[in-house]
């Protein structure tokens, strides 16, 4: 075995010593940083518990307000549907009544109409009937006058007297 083929004892040594060094380094470096973590942790960490806690304080604090608000809701609902079915009973009831009173003007005034038509029925009845007595007391009356124009006639013109009295008796 030669010297220049195999590094020597020396160098490797050397190079042995160095890695130590360097490791030695390493390990303390990795002390010092776990070190530093450990305590930002340990700060951090109160920080964090206490956020924690906050946040499932306020975790809690929303959904007791959510259930409120729900059941909230939920009463409202309830009030809407009951004010609906109340306000369709008493829309129903107006509707019965207002049914009711069309069907009783209904009635009154198919009897008022039946009662007018009866008076129609009347009238034309009482008209006709006053027609045939003006008519009868026309024919009278011109038989009245004929007759007095007849015994004007048979009497040569002088019943002057007789003429004013058959006169008045048509007048009445």
């Amino acid at each position: 075995m030669s010297n220049s083929s195999v590094p020597g004892y020396r160098t490797i040594s050397q190079h042995l010593n160095d890695l130590k060094k360097e490791n030695f380094s390493l390990k303390l470096r990795i002390y010092f940083l776990e070190e530093t973590f450990q305590l930002n942790f340990e700060e951090s960490g109160d920080d964090v518990l206490k956020k924690n806690i906050e946040l499932k304080v306020e975790v809690e604090s929303l959904k007791k307000e959510l259930e409120e608000k729900q059941q909230l809701l939920d009463k409202a609902l309830s009030t809407a549907e009951s004010l609906s079915n109340q306000n369709k009973a008493e829309l129903q009831c107006h509707l019965v009544e207002r049914q009711e009173e069309i069907r009783h003007m209904q009635g009154v005034l198919e009897t008022k109409v039946q009662l007018l038509q009866e008076e129609a029925e009347l009238a034309r009845g009482e008209a006709e009937r006053m027609a045939l007595l003006a008519d009868s007391e026309a024919q009278c009356c011109l038989a009245v006058e004929r007759e007095i124009e007849a015994r004007l006639e048979n009497n040569g013109g002088s019943g002057g007297l007789l003429t004013q009295r058959v006169l008045t008796d048509k007048d009445r």
